[in-house]
């Protein structure tokens, strides 16, 4: 029986050791799933909350969103910036946003606030705005650049004047469950912390001031959260090969007019205008044209040309969105030979070195201002194209089994669906296809030629 005992304490003190350990586990957790992109590991929206000064019954802040991603940007309808108050916070009135409902202010009897919903969502002025309701980095529509492709509009800010809230340090609180939609969901944000306040310069840069107090929070992207299908797909086509490998069958979808009637059109249909003024023109549904991949944006990448020293690469980028201009969009490929790109044709270019080392095989590519770096909807006008010339590298330049296409392509920022390596144009001498029956004749030849040397 004392065995017995020993054994049921030692069970249990396992169980409580377990449960112990679980509960560390749990309550030592992120609060967020981060998410991750080694093509840009360090990317991320980082919001700044500057208190600037203290009012009567709470503070005023600025409201500042850095998008620190290399190759992510948010673009029309624009960004949804919303949280939860700590207390029974109220938002008196804005600068360069607006919040979208104003809440129930039946309680305040004359002057009601702009916003008394305790998870209020904001979103950013109209260019156009009059001067005097807007800030610096403001009224953009809720656009935001990539540092790469526009530094001077990778920001955007907005003032709010917050009420019935704390007036020192000690006594205001951090507002909570923060949420960014740019313009639908794929970001996921941290909790706000305290930070290092933020210093302003004046316009000659001889004085500073600074933020009463910052918070800061960080919003990761993950493209599973923004989209449970892909939105881009890329084909392949070769001078060397008369193949042309075309995206993957249903990369991003498929055409089922019995359980998603009008999700595509086709081009020559006699009702494609009433289509695309439907029902889903003002809420950016998609309306893509009938293919057999059902993707938004398709990328085609032509290996056009040998040369002795260079080869030669056209990229074009075909918008099948009737419904979707792409401003300021970027295309991010992976080759092992875009260390040597020579010249670029039509795309601006910057190489990125997401692993470090001195290892240069990723390229960001983007449209020249007021030349192609709007790509209008389907149609005749719906595509962006470039040639590159790039230089052999003699140790590992080859056109053998498609090692001059990409390895992986992305398209403002989600990562596009790739034909099988199977299936891209080899080598007419290199082809499975033309080795497998010269393999069995030779095979023929070599018995009867031995079994004949056998009789002589």
């Amino acid at each position: 029986m004392a065995v017995g005992g020993d054994a049921g304490s030692s069970r249990s003190a396992a169980c409580s050791c377990a449960v112990l350990l679980a509960a560390v586990l749990l309550f030592s957790a992120p609060a967020t799933t981060e998410a991750y992109d080694s093509l840009d590991p360090n990317g991320n929206i980082t919001i700044k909350w500057d208190i600037r000064e203290w009012t009567a019954d709470g503070y005023v802040a600025v409201v500042t969103m850095f998008n620190y991603q290399q190759f992510r940007h948010i673009s029309a309808p624009g960004w949804q910036l919303g949280w939860t108050w700590a207390k029974k916070e109220v938002i008196w009135s804005m600068v360069g946003a607006q919040a979208t409902e104003q809440g129930d202010c039946s309680k305040f009897k004359s002057s009601p606030p702009h916003s008394c919903k305790r998870d209020p969502t904001i979103v950013d002025l109209l260019p156009g705005t009059p001067y005097n309701q807007q800030i610096a980095n403001c009224c953009k529509a809720g656009v935001i650049d990539t540092f790469n492709q526009d530094p001077s509009n990778a920001a955007s800010s907005f003032q709010v004047s917050v009420g019935l809230a704390g007036t020192t340090n000690k006594t205001v609180k951090v507002p909570k469950n923060f949420t960014l939609k740019a313009p639908g969901p794929g970001y996921t944000c941290g909790r706000a912390i305290v930070g290092k306040p933020t210093k302003y310069f004046t316009s000659d840069g001889r004085r500073a001031t600074q933020a009463l107090m910052t918070w800061n929070v960080t919003c990761t992207y993950s493209q599973f959260l923004a989209q449970k299908t892909p939105s881009c797909c890329v084909s392949l086509s070769s001078f060397y090969n008369d193949t042309i490998v075309n995206c993957p069958t249903c990369s991003c979808g498929c055409q089922n007019n019995n359980t998603r009637p009008g999700s595509c059109v086709n081009e020559n249909s006699p009702y494609l205008q009433s289509a695309i003024d439907g029902p889903g023109k003002y809420t950016g549904q998609p309306l893509v044209q009938c293919t057999s991949h059902m993707c938004p944006i398709r990328i085609h990448w032509h290996v056009k040309l040998n040369y002795k020293d260079y080869w030669r690469v056209k990229v074009t980028i075909t918008n099948f969105n009737y419904r979707m201009n792409y401003t300021q969009w970027n295309l991010v490929v992976q080759h092992p030979n875009f260390d040597n790109i020579t010249k670029l044709f039509s795309f601006n270019y910057k190489p990125l070195t997401p692993y470090g080392g001195g290892i240069n095989d990723t390229a960001m590519f983007w449209g020249m201002k007021f030349y192609n770096d709007l790509l209008m909807q389907a149609g005749p006008l719906g595509n962006a194209q470039s040639e590159i010339l790039l230089k052999k590298d003699s140790a590992t330049f080859t056109f053998d089994k498609g090692w001059a296409f990409p390895r992986r392509v992305y398209f403002n920022g989600d990562n596009c669906v790739m034909p099988s390596p199977d299936a891209y144009p080899w080598l007419p001498n290199a082809s499975p296809l033309t080795k497998q029956p010269l393999t069995l004749p030779l095979l023929v030849f070599s018995i009867l030629l031995a079994t004949l040397l056998a009789y002589v």
